[in-house]
Parts: C-alpha cells; structure tokens; sequence
C-alpha cells in the first residue's frame, strides 16, 4: 500500500508539471468580467444576456448550477456573463473537446482548423489562441530566426472584434464573445504574451511553463507561469470574483481607454521582461527559484493592475463594438 501511494503521489506530480497554463485562473478571468459589467450600458448588457444563453453550457444547465445559491435575481445576468468568461478554459476538461496541431499538449496550431472560426460546432480547444508567443533573450541567443505562431491570442481576438461588430449571425457572435471575454483577460497576464529564449531553449520556455519555483523548504515545485496565474486567486465561487474586483485599483482613463490589442500585448510583454524574469530570483535557467516576499507582492500588485484594466478595456470594446 505504501509504495501504491508513492507511485500515485509521482504520477500526480508528473501530471501536474506537464499540464499547461490556463491563463489567469477562474477567479481572475471572473474578476475581470465583473470588472466589465460594471461599465457596461444597459444596452450592451442586454446585447449580451442574449448572445450568453446561446452558448451550449447554458442551454443544458451547466451554468446555471454555478451561480451561488441565493444569488438575487438582478445579479444573475451578472453571473452568468462572468461563468462565460472562463468557458474556454472549462472546455479543456469536458466530454466531446479534443486537443489539436502538431504538439503533444496541443499548444501549437496546425492547418486550417486552427484558423477555423465556426462557432459551437467547433470542438477543439485551440489551447494556443490563448497567448501569443512574443519571443525575448537574457543571455544574447538570437531570435532573428523565432517565429510567432498564428493564430494565437493577438490575431484572434481582432479577428473576433470584427465579427462581433459585423452582422454575422447570433450564434457565431456568441462563440466569439464568449471567446472575447476570456482572450482579452488573457493577453493582460504578462506570460501570455511573451516567452524566453535561450541557449538551452532556443524556441522558448513556453511563457515561463518551463520554469519552475520553489517553497520554503523546496517540498513541492510550481511552474513560474502557474504563480502567475494563481495571483488574482484559486477560487471558483463569483463572489470571491466580486469581491476581488470591488477592492481592484482604478485604471487611469488613458490607459483604460486604449482599445488597441497591439498595445495590450506590448503592456504585457514589458512586464514579462521587468517584472516577471527579475534577477534576483529568477536567474538564467529553469529553476528551481526560491521567490522572495518582495517578488511576490509586487508581482500580486501588477497582477492586480492587470485585471482592473483587462476589465476596463474588456467593457470598451463591448460597449463600442458589439452589434
């Protein structure tokens, strides 16, 4: 039994290491569309309710099941538009979803299909439309020769801006927004929009996936992006999600204004570079790095930022662009 319980104990480790980032966690991606809701008109949250129910995990229940228990009915429509901002993250572990392209872990895109945009009938994960990988070096590896994978996360959502503001049908609209409320949450998390090259990994550490830190004492490791991920918080009730973004700092209106996915990107791909590789801790390898409570609170503050503006900007692009 002893030695059955060890073997379990390293497979779920394996397991763990290997699985790949998500993004900002359920509570971050729900932090980040309360944050919306809350600037959008009465005429885009009414746009939205009905391209929401459109969704499959609505029309059989799934939804509905996780909105608190207790929950008024005027914050429903609430809840539910912050469920549907992580459904690109619940589809990975549901029946009848399948992985896609040349990787293993089907984080590199492949052929047609990965460009396809079809709506619902589309059952692929496309896990890379979720980042874009802008590649960087710390040790003077050239990356004249990387190439950015497409589509990934900065051409998908102009793509899907677009059909949200053109007279496409519901049914794609909602994919896409649904698609939206996730993606541009995600570009905001600085390792979604870059990973590092060196002379080790000269095509990159797959946005910090490689790289691992470690507790005090080094018992149990953790990827860098995962800490990322997990700093807006692990929960998967909304209400944890509102009251997160209740205490959120206020974006300046300059930079709460900037629709430009570009910029989005650029943003987060400075923060990659001064706030996230940061030696000390970080060194040149893969770890595993031991972070420093200084690191920690200021990487919670940024990610903080991060969020509070994706939501700010999230809410723009819906108020001005959705049909």
């Amino acid at each position: 039994m002893k030695t059955y319980r060890v073997f379990v104990w390293v497979l779920a480790s394996v397991f763990a290491l290997n699985m790949p980032g998500f993004g900002w966690g359920n509570e971050g991606h729900m932090t980040v569309a309360y944050v919306a809701y809350q600037k959008l008109t009465p005429a885009a949250k009414k746009r939205v309710a009905v391209l929401i129910k459109l969704n499959p995990d609505y029309k059989n229940g799934k939804w509905t099941k996780m909105i608190p228990a207790g929950t008024a009915a005027k914050f429903r429509p609430m809840m539910l538009f912050m469920i549907a901002a992580t459904w690109p993250d619940q589809i990975k572990s549901e029946k009848g979803y399948t992985d896609d392209g040349p990787d293993p872990n089907g984080n590199r895109p492949d052929g047609a299909t990965s460009s396809q945009n079809i709506g619902y009938t589309d059952h692929l994960h496309h896990k890379y439309w979720h980042f874009v990988d802008t590649p960087f070096s710390q040790d003077g590896t050239s990356i004249t020769s990387f190439t950015i994978p497409t589509p990934n996360a900065q051409t998908r959502i102009k793509d899907f801006r677009a059909v949200i503001a053109s007279t496409d049908s519901d049914d794609l609209k909602s994919y896409d927004l649904v698609w939206l409320l996730h993606l541009i949450g995600d570009v905001h998390q600085p390792l979604h929009a870059s990973t590092r090259v060196t002379a080790a990994e000269n095509e990159g550490d797959n946005g910090g996936n490689n790289v691992l830190t470690c507790g005090t004492p080094c018992k149990s490791k953790t990827k860098l992006h995962a800490f990322w991920d997990d700093l807006p918080g692990t929960s998967k009730d909304p209400n944890s999600a509102v009251t997160l973004g209740k205490t959120l700092p206020k974006p300046g209106a300059t930079l709460a204004a900037d629709t430009d996915t570009d910029h989005w990107i650029a943003e987060s791909f400075d923060a990659t570079q001064k706030a996230v590789y940061v030696n000390p801790p970080i060194g040149a390898d893969d770890g595993p790095f031991t972070l420093t409570a200084a690191y920690k609170t200021a990487a919670k503050k940024l990610a903080n930022q991060r969020v509070a503006l994706a939501g700010a900007r999230l809410a723009k692009v819906i108020n001005e662009e959705l049909k």
